[in-house]
């Protein structure tokens, strides 16, 4: 079997950004109208009036303050409330094949690698824009790149799980380099007027390159040292957007076809469960804690990210430690732990260790142990 190395990262962040107080103004402006024009059978108790939302509120029960966005005004237009991104005709570049190529572009660059040097392409992401053919099949071959390619989706997890299959097949011998792109257009799929999780997406790209090591000659090499994976079955993080719905009209634009989740449950219940596997996973390793230097953990919510810290290191993180990057993305899906490991990692020497995890629906959860040569 063949070492595997990371040998390049990138990343492709939307032009457009929206703030807490922009989202708010828009969601309070239409949570004005909705009671206004529902006011008699509020008034009835037929319906609940929609309460307003702050940015205080969005701090404290994320941590977030911003996020990147492929359209904003769609999203902010009060009467709307979804991104406005125009359907393309089959002969141009889907959206998400445009977003791969620039942040794959920066993570082959930094790889020193070209198109012949790789040999399959994975796209893993929480939606796909469409079913087939699939957006890496497209992405492979806008780049120039022989081999094969597919999509795959574990939602928050996808790109630690898309990390293991591209280490897999490295390391047995199948590819020479395999490029993994996670191009999450959560806005897509996010309900702006739910107040409990308008805020929580922001859209964005990112891009590894998983190279044999003695093939690599980059300056800065990760060994995936060992890579985890598990999934536990629940509908507390749900999404029934699906090709079957148009076989059941009736459900057809119902919340429920559009991002919903338990956050109280998946916090009590997620949390536990990412904090021991990656525990036994360091145990399995005979690496204490204290030899970790960062965990990159998936940027969902700043108050988890500080509890499975917490319980993994048996201390409060230093901030260095578990950096944040929530705050001016949000939550980016299977990208955030990867965003996270892209900006905060230049003070890492040789022999330097972390973690990289992420956790999601499924329940699913990832956790990648990286070393720097």
């Amino acid at each position: 079997m063949h070492e595997v190395v990371i040998s390049g990262t990138g990343l492709y962040t939307p032009p457009e950004a929206i703030s807490n107080e922009e989202l708010v103004a828009s969601f309070n402006a239409w949570a004005d109208s909705y009671n206004r024009e529902h006011a008699d059978a509020i008034g009835r108790g037929e319906l609940p009036a929609q309460a307003h939302s702050s940015v205080e509120f969005i701090i404290k029960a994320s941590g977030i303050r911003s996020r990147y966005v492929v359209n904003k005004s769609g999203i902010l237009d009060p009467e709307r409330m979804v991104p406005d991104i125009p359907e393309r005709p089959d002969d141009q570049p889907s959206v998400m094949c445009e977003m791969a190529v620039a942040a794959a572009r920066e993570a082959m660059e930094a790889a020193g690698i070209g198109p012949g040097d790789i040999d399959a392409v994975l796209v893993a992401a929480s939606n796909m824009q469409r079913p087939y053919p699939a957006i890496a099949v497209e992405v492979q071959d806008a780049l120039g790149i022989r081999g094969w390619g597919f999509d795959m989706n574990v939602a928050c997890s996808s790109a630690t799980f898309g990390i293991q299959q591209a280490r897999d097949a490295v390391a047995m011998g199948s590819a020479r380099a395999v490029l993994m792109v996670n191009p999450e257009i959560c806005t897509g799929h996010l309900n702006f007027r739910d107040r409990d999780s308008h805020f929580i997406f922001g859209d964005v790209c990112t891009a590894v390159v998983l190279q044999r090591a003695d093939l690599a000659t980059a300056d800065e090499q990760y060994q995936v040292v060992d890579s985890r994976l598990q999934t536990l079955y629940s509908n507390n993080i749900r999404n029934n957007f699906g090709f079957l719905n148009r076989a059941a009209p009736d459900g057809i634009g119902q919340p429920d076809k559009l991002f919903v989740q338990e956050g109280r449950k998946v916090f009590k219940e997620v949390c536990p469960a990412v904090a021991t596997q990656i525990s036994e996973q360091l145990e399995d390793l005979a690496l204490p804690a204290s030899a970790l230097k960062r965990l990159w953990l998936h940027q969902a919510n700043l108050n988890m990210n500080q509890l499975i810290a917490r319980r993994v290191l048996g201390r409060d993180p230093a901030p260095d430690e578990a950096p944040t990057i929530l705050d001016e993305y949000a939550n980016t899906s299977s990208a955030g732990s990867v965003i996270a490991f892209h900006k905060h990692r230049d003070d890492f020497s040789a022999g330097d260790t972390g973690v990289l995890c992420s956790f999601g629906a499924g329940y699913s959860i990832g956790s990648v142990v990286l070393r720097r040569r």
